[in-house]
């Protein structure tokens, strides 16, 4: 017999309601304006690590295409309201991701995402950790504040360079992890290298503010011609990850503005899907028209509002946190 009762305990639950408060002052006493998107698309996610899950609409055909796709992210819709001039925003809401169940991971979760006009990725990391910061206060917790470059992380804790190394000096540097390498690229490496031993190491009352991301992971942001190194200048990703001890909370970027380029990596993404054998789903041409009509210079940021309630609460299982976990929902 399935269990009825909820997963988290009623003061986990209290918890969720004082910091989704906390949000909502936290932006109002910025000026920061509250939206809501919509959660069914005509467009999915085209990134080949995230699968969005698709419904079929059966009202009349003149509403517009009949598959619909959850968001993974509010971040197409919040884009076209910037380009429309709404100013500085945010929306605090559910979203949802195919095949991500787990210890740490349900297919539904609240995510926070918000924009800033005229901020690059560095300011606007500077007010995630500020958000971060309040909430953990709730719980009478604090961290320390660490800002590094991703090329400084791998140097100080490997004594690798992430931007020039090898492939061959990326596996050596995994040690006795037993990985199969058959298929994985560079930036597989690293990421290996980040979640086996990087992170696990970073100590649980550091909030950590990593930046500029290799340009190969780009994503939504801008890249910049140079990181300034004094020996190696390389491009870099204008992008920040948020890390609460080893616990990843938020991916923020000084947003791209060229719908041009824009395209083409949502190209680059489908051709990855294809040699996957993923679906293919449709890219977001009204993303792509907003950019191109006029988008303003931007930051933008998403922070998994689940995982900072495991963090405040010390807990791994995200089930702790929500009134009804996948299993049970």
């Amino acid at each position: 017999m399935s269990d009825w009762r909820p997963s988290a305990a009623p003061s986990a639950l209290r918890l969720r309601a004082r910091v989704n408060a906390l949000i909502r002052d936290f932006f109002a006493d910025r000026d920061v304006l509250e939206v809501e998107t919509p959660v069914m698309s005509q467009a999915g996610n085209t990134e080949p690590n995230i699968a969005s899950f698709s419904l079929g609409f059966t009202g009349h055909i003149d509403a517009g295409a009949r598959t619909r796709w959850l968001r993974t992210s509010p971040e197409y819709p919040l884009k076209r309201l910037l380009a429309a001039g709404i100013g500085d925003c945010y929306e605090l809401g559910r979203v949802f991701r195919d095949g991500e169940a787990g210890g740490r991971h349900n297919p539904e979760f609240t995510m926070l995402e918000w924009y800033r006009v005229g901020w690059d990725h560095r300011q606007l990391a500077e007010e995630a950790a500020a958000i971060v910061q309040a909430a953990l206060a709730l719980v009478d917790r604090r961290a320390q504040v660490v800002a590094t470059s991703y090329r400084q992380l791998y140097r100080d804790a490997l004594g690798i360079d992430p931007m020039l190394a090898e492939i061959d000096m990326l596996r050596a540097a995994l040690g006795d992890i037993a990985v199969d390498g058959d298929g994985l690229n560079r930036d597989d490496w690293l990421d290996l290298l980040m979640s086996h031993r990087i992170q696990p190491a970073f100590p649980a009352d550091q909030l950590l503010v990593l930046y500029d991301y290799p340009a190969s992971q780009c994503m939504l942001a801008r890249v910049r011609d140079s990181d300034g190194d004094a020996v190696a200048p390389v491009p870099v990703a204008e992008r920040f990850e948020l890390f609460l001890g080893p616990l990843e909370l938020a991916n923020g970027y000084h947003e791209l503005a060229d719908a041009g380029e824009q395209r083409a990596r949502f190209e680059r993404e489908l051709i990855e899907r294809a040699r996957r054998g993923g679906v293919l789903p449709p890219i977001d041409e009204q993303l792509l028209q907003a950019l191109d009509d006029g988008f303003p210079p931007c930051a933008g940021v998403a922070l998994g509002v689940d995982r900072l309630l495991m963090a405040m609460l010390g807990t791994s299982r995200i089930a702790d946190v929500l009134a009804f976990d996948f299993a049970r929902a």
